[in-house]
C-alpha cells in the first residue's frame, strides 16, 4: 500500500470517528417537530390566539387544550436535589403519562439533566405524538418572604440568573453546580429539549404579605417596557417585577431561536377577584393580574396560570356569592363559580389551571364542600373528585387544566402534622397522615405492599421471612405475629374462635413510654402495671378506631392555647383512664382583625380504621381498609404516627413534654408492647371471662421491636386506582370547547 493510500485510509478512518462524534452530541438537536418559522427565522410551535392556546400542526395553527399533569423532582428515601430518578426511569413514566392520555408534563424548576436527556429521546421515538412539557422557574421564595421586597438587588438579580439558567438547561446548553443543600438540580445538560416545550410558567404562589410590602415600598416604580413584555397602564409596582422577570425569560429564549408562550404562577389568594365571604384577611388581602402585563413583539403569546384546588382558601366552603351555580347534579358548586368567575377576569388571554386535584390519603387538611377535601380519600374517590374537577375546567373553557400530581412524594410536609414528625427524616417514611405526599397518581407504596394484603388471608404471612411471633398469653388468642415496613407496623392474630363483630370487639393497647393509661372503660375492670398510651378497638364498622391516652393527647397539647374549647383538668393526668378520638386540625381559631368574622377552630378525626380488603387486583379493594378478619383469622395494618411516632425509621416517638415553640420533643423507644383482649358485647372479657379483674404485666409483654433504615428505603411504585379513572377522562377529551377557525400561519 502507498503512502498517499495510506495517509487517505487514515484520514477516512479520521473523518468517520469525527462524524459519529458529531452525531452523537448534535443528535439532540436533529428533531423532527413540526413548527412554523417566523420572518426572522424564529421557531414558534405554539402561541396564543384570544383566548386560545394554539399548537402549529398539519401546517396550521390548531386549537389546544393542556390534559397535563404536574411532576415532582424525587421519589421515595430522596430529598429534591438528589441525583436519583435515572433516564430509563423518567422514559417508562412518559409512557405511563402519555397512554394514560396527558398531553402536558408540568416541571416547577430545572430538573435534572437526565429529564430532559430522557425526554429527548422519548420523543425521538415517538416524533408524530410527542410528549411536550411546561418549564416552570423557581422563585427565591424564602428570600422573598423574609424581605418582604421582591425589588431587593439580590433577590431580583438570584431570580433572572436562575430563569437565564432555566432557559439554558431546557436547551442544552449549560453547565449547573448548586450550593450544598439547596435542593436545587446541578450537573451538564446537553439535550435540547427545547423543540417540546410547550410554554413557561415564571415563579412560583406569591405570598400576599410579600407582594404588599414590595408595593407599598415602590409606589413610585417606573412602568417597564421590555423588549418583548411591558406592563400595563395601572399594573402595581410587583407586577411591574413580574413584568420584567417574563420578559427576562423571553429574552433569554429568543437567543436558542425560538418562543414559547409564556406565564406567571399565580394562586387563588393573589387573584384579581374579590372574595367577601374569605374569613382570613391575608388570602383577600392583595392582587396580582395577569390582565396587567401585555406581551409587546412576542408571536408566541402570553397567557395566565393558576393553581386551584376546591378546599382552599375558606371562601369556597363560606362565601355564598361563589356558590351561584350549580354543577351537573344541581349542587351549589363554589369551584364551578369560581372557575366562571376567574374566567371572566382574563376576557383577553387564554387561561390554565396549572393545579388542581385532591390527595389519597388517611390525613386531611382542610374540609371543602361536596366532599372534596383536603385528604380523607381513598385511590377511588380521589380519581372521581379529580375527574370532575378536570370536567369542570375544561367545560369552563380553559386551555388547559394540569393535574397535581405524577407521583407520591414522602418528602412533602402539611401544616398540621409537621409539628409531629422530623423534617430531615420525612423522606424515609409513608406517613398517610400527611396528605401532601399522596396527592400523586401513580402511587408510592411502603415494601410490604405486594406482600402483605389486608384480608383476613394468612398465606401471604406464611412466606415472609421478617416478622415476630409475639409470645403473647392472652385468652381467645392462639398467636400473634407482627412486621412492620416504611408505612405500618401488621398484626397477624389467629384467634381461639371466629370474630364476629356484632357480638363482640377485640383491644389492642399499645405501650411505647412510661406513662398513659392503666385502666379505662375500655379494659373491662382490667388493671395494668404499666399504661398505654394508644388503644385499638375492632368492632363494627363504625366504631373501629384507635384512641389516645388523654394526657398524650398529642392534638389536644398542641392546640390547647389556640382554640380548642377548654380541657378538663383530669385529662391531663397520668392514668386518666380516658382515651379521647385522634384528631388533625383543619382550621385555627380566626378572630377579628386577623378575620373578618370570628371563626371556630376545626379538627377531625383521623383515627377511624376501615374495615375493607388492601388488594388492587380486587374489585373491591380499598386502599384506606386498615383491617379485615376472615373465620379466626384477623389482620391489621397500623399508620405509624397513629401510635405516636415521629419517625418509625429512627424508632422516634412523641414523648409527654408540652410542645415547645410549636414544636413536640422526641424520644427514641427500643419498640411497641401490645397488650390483647376480646370483649364480649355483655362486657365479659375473654370470651369466657378469665382476665377479669387479673392484673396484666404489660411490662413483661414481648417487645416488638425492628432495625431502624435510611441507606435503603424500600417502597412499591404502583398506579392507583385515580390512575386509571383519569385516563378514561382525559380520553373524552380532544380539545377546548371554545374552539375557533384556525387562524392562518
Amino acid at each position: 500500500m502507498s503512502k498517499w493510500l495510506k495517509l487517505l485510509v487514515r484520514l477516512g478512518l479520521v473523518l468517520v470517528i469525527v462524524a459519529g462524534a458529531l452525531y452523537y452530541w448534535l443528535r439532540p438537536l436533529l428533531v423532527r417537530i413540526e413548527s412554523t418559522t417566523l420572518a426572522s427565522g424564529i421557531h414558534v410551535k405554539f402561541k396564543t390566539q384570544g383566548t386560545n392556546v394554539e399548537e402549529y400542526t398539519n401546517e396550521a395553527w390548531q386549537p389546544y387544550f393542556a390534559k397535563g399533569i404536574n411532576m415532582g423532582a424525587t421519589i421515595p428515601g430522596h430529598f429534591p436535589g438528589e441525583l436519583i430518578i435515572s433516564e430509563d426511569e423518567y422514559e417508562r413514566w412518559f409512557g405511563m403519562i402519555q397512554d394514560m392520555g396527558a398531553n402536558v408534563i408540568r416541571v416547577y424548576t430545572i430538573m435534572m439533566p437526565e429529564f430532559y436527556e430522557a425526554l429527548s429521546k422519548y420523543n425521538m421515538k415517538h416524533q408524530k405524538d410527542p410528549l411536550f412539557f411546561l418549564q416552570g422557574v423557581w422563585s427565591p421564595e424564602e428570600q422573598l418572604i423574609e424581605g418582604q421586597d421582591a425589588f431587593d438587588p439580590k433577590i431580583k438579580q438570584k431570580f433572572e440568573q436562575e430563569i437565564k439558567d432555566a432557559v439554558s438547561a431546557v436547551y442544552g446548553k449549560t453547565t449547573l453546580t448548586p450550593e450544598p443543600h439547596s435542593g436545587k438540580a446541578g450537573g451538564t445538560y446537553t439535550y435540547n429539549a427545547g423543540p417540546y416545550l410547550m410554554g413557561w410558567i415564571i415563579g412560583t404562589e406569591w405570598d400576599p404579605k410579600m407582594v404588599k410590602g414590595t408595593n407599598d415600598l415602590h409606589k413610585d416604580t417606573p412602568d417597564y417596557d421590555g423588549k418583548y413584555f411591558r406592563n400595563k397602564p395601572g399594573a402595581s409596582a410587583f407586577e411591574k417585577w413580574l413584568a420584567l422577570m417574563v420578559d427576562t425569560a423571553a429574552q433569554t429564549e429568543i437567543q436558542y431561536g425560538w418562543q414559547h408562550p409564556m406565564a406567571f404562577a399565580n394562586w387563588v389568594t393573589t387573584d384579581p377577584l374579590t372574595h367577601p365571604g374569605e374569613p382570613l384577611v391575608e388570602e383577600d388581602l392583595v392582587s396580582v393580574d395577569p390582565t396587567h402585563i401585555e406581551a409587546a413583539n412576542w408571536e408566541a403569546g402570553y397567557f395566565a396560570s393558576y393553581h386551584v384546588y376546591p378546599y382552599y382558601p375558606d371562601f369556597f366552603a363560606f362565601d355564598k356569592s361563589f356558590q351561584e351555580m350549580t354543577n351537573s347534579k344541581g349542587e351549589p358548586d363554589s369551584y364551578l363559580t369560581y372557575l366562571n368567575k376567574l374566567k371572566a377576569a382574563h376576557p383577553n388571554l387564554p387561561v390554565m389551571i396549572t393545579e388542581y386535584g385532591v390527595p389519597a390519603s388517611v390525613g386531611v387538611a382542610h374540609l371543602g364542600t361536596l366532599g372534596r377535601n383536603q385528604g380523607g380519600h381513598s385511590e377511588k374517590q380521589q380519581g372521581e373528585i379529580d375527574t370532575d374537577l378536570l370536567q369542570q375546567i375544561h367545560g369552563s373553557g380553559y386551555s388547559g387544566a394540569i393535574l397535581f400530581t405524577w407521583q407520591d412524594e414522602w418528602f412533602k410536609k402539611t401544616w398540621n402534622t409537621q409539628r409531629y414528625d422530623e423534617a430531615d427524616r420525612r423522606a424515609y417514611w409513608y406517613n398517610t397522615l400527611t396528605n401532601e405526599s399522596f396527592f400523586g397518581v401513580l402511587g408510592m407504596f411502603p415494601s410490604k405492599d405486594d406482600d402483605i394484603h389486608i384480608d383476613g388471608d394468612a398465606s401471604d404471612w406464611n412466606k415472609l421471612k421478617d416478622k415476630t411471633k409475639l409470645d403473647v398469653q392472652a385468652p381467645g388468642f392462639e398467636e400473634i405475629w407482627a412486621t412492620q415496613d416504611e408505612g405500618y407496623l401488621y398484626l397477624q392474630a389467629k384467634l381461639t374462635e371466629p370474630f364476629d363483630p356484632s357480638k363482640e370487639s377485640i383491644y389492642f393497647g399499645a405501650d411505647t413510654l412510661p406513662g398513659g393509661n392503666r385502666h379505662g372503660p375500655e379494659l373491662h375492670g382490667m388493671t395494668l402495671d404499666e399504661g398505654l398510651e394508644t388503644l385499638i378497638e375492632l368492632s363494627d364498622e363504625n366504631k373501629s378506631r384507635i384512641t389516645i391516652a388523654s394526657n398524650y393527647d398529642i392534638h389536644a397539647r398542641m392546640y390547647e392555647r389556640s382554640g380548642l374549647p377548654n380541657i378538663d383538668p383530669k385529662e391531663k393526668l397520668d392514668d386518666s383512664g380516658i382515651f379521647k378520638p385522634w384528631k388533625l386540625a383543619v382550621n385555627y381559631l380566626l378572630e377579628h382583625p386577623d378575620s373578618r368574622v370570628d371563626h371556630p377552630f376545626g379538627d377531625v378525626e383521623v383515627g377511624l380504621l376501615e374495615r375493607g380488603y388492601s388488594d388492587p387486583a380486587r374489585p373491591d379493594y380499598n386502599s384506606k381498609a386498615m383491617w379485615q378478619v376472615q373465620g379466626d383469622v384477623l389482620e391489621m395494618r397500623i399508620p405509624w404516627m397513629l401510635l405516636g411516632f415521629s419517625d418509625p425509621s429512627s424508632l422516634s416517638v412523641i414523648n409527654y413534654n408540652l410542645p415547645s415553640k410549636n414544636k413536640f420533643e422526641m424520644t427514641h423507644v427500643k419498640g411497641v408492647r401490645f397488650v390483647p383482649w376480646i370483649v364480649k358485647n355483655d362486657g365479659v372479657v375473654g370470651r369466657d371471662n378469665s382476665a377479669a379483674a387479673q392484673p396484666v404485666p404489660v411490662s413483661a409483654m414481648p417487645l416488638y421491636t425492628w432495625q431502624g433504615w435510611e441507606d435503603k428505603v424500600k417502597y412499591v411504585e404502583r398506579p392507583k386506582q385515580s390512575y386509571y379513572i383519569m385516563k378514561e377522562a382525559l380520553h373524552k377529551i380532544n380539545g377546548p370547547v371554545t374552539s375557533t377557525v384556525p387562524s392562518s400561519s
